[in-house]
């Protein structure tokens, strides 16, 4: 594998979750991962729940953007080292042939922006995802990558995408 890692996280939309991961690990990942997010049926603009929480978190957003993920799958996209889906659709998909071969998991997170009730509530229910994808992500980070041969990564890799609270 490389110095740095391509991931790409994928979710129907590309408007909360995705989003949410891409900017978590390029901050806490920074420089061994390099993440990307897209959608298979992307909303088109990020969700204004995500887009707050990550501004208040003081996460850069101008370059963030809902995308289609055909664009990782066409000549010239980077080759990835690591695929991830975030939600069951699109776990769900045949998903296109990515470049590079990576290693696939499915992480599966409840969709924030399915959330009703008050702002605040709502505001809740995007730092809770939050939350649950950065502790994934933390765990993500910490791996001896190099020295893991490719059954026991991708055990690792899926044991992270278990509930927390059966893998703790």
């Amino acid at each position: 594998m490389a110095d740095t890692y391509n991931v790409l996280f994928l979710c129907t939309g590309n408007s909360a979750r995705s989003v949410m991961a891409e900017s978590i690990l390029n901050r806490a990942g920074k420089p061994k991962f390099k993440a990307f997010s897209a959608g298979s049926h992307p909303k088109g603009t990020i969700n204004p729940g995500a887009m707050t929480l990550l501004q208040k978190l003081n996460y850069p957003t101008n370059e963030l953007r809902s995308k289609n993920w055909d664009e990782f799958a066409a000549d010239g996209a980077p080759e990835l080292d690591f695929v991830f889906t975030l939600c069951d659709d699109a776990a769900g998909e045949v998903c296109p042939i990515w470049p590079g071969q990576p290693m696939t998991a499915h992480w599966g997170f409840e969709d924030p922006a399915a959330a009703t009730g008050t702002d605040a509530e709502i505001a809740q229910k995007f730092a809770e995802i939050y939350g649950q994808i950065e502790r994934r992500l933390e765990i993500f980070v910490s791996l001896p990558l190099a020295s893991l041969d490719k059954l026991t990564l991708q055990k690792r890799l899926d044991d992270i995408g278990r509930d927390l609270s059966e893998a703790g």
